[in-house]
């Protein structure tokens, strides 16, 4: 048996997208371990990418075959058929709705499921747009409120790199559970700890990170944005504030400080419920130690407040004048380091004038209700398990039953949203086609080639949408190979890539981005890319748009006592490897002594957990990890963990946050009692 070694990347929802080295035998891969080719990833990657991914992608829940739906919706009963078959089946579907209704009827349903730029959304939207259906506001559901609150605070200019850490006399991790979600930051976080830096962390459990912090500030979620004004306020008051950068970078200064203001020391620890002296020594330090870095992460955005905090907290390192310098600053934007050319990739310009965009989040409304003119009678779900991820599950169960919507799947699983199409679609894992990797959380540009041929009968996502868009009789120049689409997705005349044609990236390697052959370094070689060239504290752009010249502070009404937090699992990113036996049991609920206590409740108990929108049984795990009137579930498990055929995404509001619409999942309050 001759195994040989083959270079790759992880396309998974994360922002470390680790360079990989796979190991195949017989055309399967046998072993995936981190390689050195991104110096980022050094060589280490997470456990459940190292041990799931061959039974991902040769297991039994892997998809081989086209499939026609012939029992009822959700009942995974189906008819293998071949690829013709299929393809003509979908034809007849989506063009017997357009004639219909109009194309708008159709709509596509996809988010994050690869990250790669051509099996993300490449030939996918130029055919959605060709075909003129309904466009999708997928930004909502994860990420949309951070980008949002970064761009419209700094432009598209990037943070710090996660390797200036090093660097760093202090590093606040906040909202950022990093040892599951962003593993290498940790890696330089003990870099720069093991060089006497101290460690803050903002979250309001505790996470493994906040183990080894030197502070550990458990806040009541959803008040960052109380915190964060809490601190410029006393900044300014000690005189932490740095003038100098203030009047030559910053527009709105004067506004913002007059709003923080508002928010004493003492009112933000009675507001977020933290003892005051932990604010005054989260204040000191920030003041006093530099280079000072923060990491922020995903959970920041998950509450109606998290624009408003994201914004509160990317204003600290402005008005302190922390950035200028390696290691200060905020760790964020990481993508905007690469020179996307994302309208020639997709192709906007093929949308025909006045079709309609929905928001991700109303979905299942519009799919259940038929609010819509005209109502959509297709959908097409790609890269994404709606049933398991999006929020209000029962609504979305409903409406993906309905039989009179025709409804087309492509994944790599057989998911529990799948189970609910007329047609499934098998698509290639990203070891079975070439790709682009632009990380989200890194600075390093990559280039994946197949390490093993399609398991059984699947396509890339690409070329399942070429055959569709020839059953189609669209244009065969919209939809060329993928080394063209690949040229398309990046200026190859950029000086960050060094002179290579995105298409022959080297395989063994990754290219870092920079600025004139030098390391991105905000306020040095590259500058906010704002409106007015300066950092905005008071934002014209989302005053128009939302009302909100400045963050505010909202809390959160419900008659529930309990903020349920649905954080990410080391078992799974999100709902992928969700089918596999390590995600196989049931998640527990993490609760606290004292509110366990008042319920008479105990570890090991079986217990529901509910609100207006659902109930879940889970098994009980009593800990003071988490703070009290919170409770912690992880996302992302699959029907077959639940007795009921619920799990916590049932409990999420589809209530939207104060910016980009996006998703409140923290937001649930519930209320536990045993079974």
């Amino acid at each position: 048996m001759n195994a040989v070694t083959a270079p790759s990347v992880c396309p998974l929802d994360c922002p470390d997208t680790c360079s990989l080295s796979v190991t195949v035998e017989e055309a399967r891969i046998s072993a995936v371990r981190g390689s050195r080719a991104n110096p980022f990833t050094d060589g280490a990657i997470c456990a459940k990418v190292s041990k799931l991914y061959p039974e991902f992608v040769h297991g039994d829940n892997r998809l081989r075959q086209p499939l026609l739906r012939d029992g009822p919706r959700g009942s995974g009963e189906f008819t293998p058929v071949d690829w013709d078959t299929a393809l003509a089946r979908v034809h007849e579907g989506l063009s017997r709705v357009i004639a219909e209704h109009g194309p708008q009827a159709v709509l596509p349903l996809n988010y994050a499921g690869p990250h790669g730029m051509l099996s993300g959304d490449s030939l996918s939207l130029r055919f959605f747009h060709r075909l003129g259906a309904t466009q999708l506001y997928r930004r909502a559901l994860c990420g949309g409120v951070r980008d949002e609150a970064h761009s419209a605070t700094y432009g598209a200019m990037p943070g710090i790199s996660p390797e200036s850490v090093d660097d760093s006399r202090l590093i606040i991790v906040w909202g950022n559970n990093a040892t599951v979600c962003n593993l290498h930051l940790v890696r330089h976080i003990n870099i720069a700890k093991r060089a006497g830096a101290k460690l803050v962390v903002i979250d309001p459990k505790r996470i493994r990170v906040a183990e080894q912090a030197d502070l550990h500030i458990a806040l009541k979620p959803g008040t960052d944005v109380v915190l964060a004004l809490a601190m410029a306020a006393e900044l300014e008051r000690t005189g932490g504030l740095d003038r100098d950068f203030i009047h030559a970078h910053l527009h709105g200064a004067d506004e913002y400080l007059a709003a923080a203001r508002e928010y004493p020391l003492e009112r933000a620890a009675e507001l977020c419920d933290v003892p005051l002296e932990q604010l005054r020594s989260l204040c000191d330090w920030y003041r006093d130690l530099a280079p000072a870095a923060i990491a922020w992460g995903n959970g920041l955005e998950r509450n109606q407040n998290g624009g408003s905090g994201l914004r509160a907290i990317a204003a600290l390192p402005a008005l302190a004048g922390k950035w200028g310098v390696r290691g200060g600053g905020l760790v964020a934007a990481a993508g905007r380091a690469f020179p996307k050319t994302g309208a020639r990739l997709t192709r906007p310009d093929l949308v025909p004038p006045g079709t309609r965009t929905v928001n991700i989040l109303d979905v299942a409304r519009h799919l259940g209700e038929d609010d819509l003119d005209p109502p959509i009678r297709a959908v097409f779900i790609y890269n994404h398990n709606p049933l398991i991820v999006h929020p209000e599950q029962n609504r979305m169960r409903e409406a993906l039953s309905r039989e009179e919507i025709f409804t087309v799947g492509c994944e790599v699983a057989m998911t529990d949203s799948m189970a609910y199409c007329d047609v499934v679609l098998p698509a290639c894992t990203h070891f079975e086609h070439h790709d682009l990797y632009c990380a989200y959380g890194q600075q390093y540009l990559q280039r994946a080639a197949p390490v093993v041929p399609p398991v059984g009968e699947s396509l890339p996502n690409t070329e399942i949408f070429r055959r569709l868009a020839r059953h189609f009789g669209f244009e065969p120049a919209l939809f060329p190979d993928d080394a063209t689409l690949m040229d398309e997705a990046l200026d190859a005349e950029d000086p960050r890539l060094k002179g290579y044609r995105p298409s022959e990236l080297p395989l063994d390697g990754a290219l870092r981005m920079t600025v004139s052959g030098e390391e991105i370094l905000p306020f040095v070689n590259i500058f906010p890319a704002t409106d007015s060239g300066k950092v905005e504290l008071l934002s014209e752009v989302l005053a128009g748009r939302c009302g909100m010249p400045l963050p505010v502070y909202r809390p959160v009404a419900d008659h529930y006592p309990l903020t349920l937090i649905s954080p990410a699992s080391d078992q799974r990113i999100t709902s992928t490897f969700g089918g596999l036996a390590a995600s196989g049991a049931t998640p527990v609920l993490e609760m606290h002594p004292d509110d366990a206590s008042a319920r008479g409740l105990q570890s090991g108990m079986r217990v529901k957990v509910w609100n207006d929108l659902g109930e879940v049984h889970l098994p009980l795990v009593v800990t003071d990890a988490v703070r009290r009137g919170c409770v912690y579930s992880e996302k992302g498990a699959w029907l077959r963990t639940s007795d009921n055929g619920q799990t916590v995404s049932a409990l999420a509001p589809a209530s939207k946050a104060d910016l980009a619409e996006g998703a409140c999942y923290n937001d649930a309050r519930v209320e536990v009692a045993g079974l």
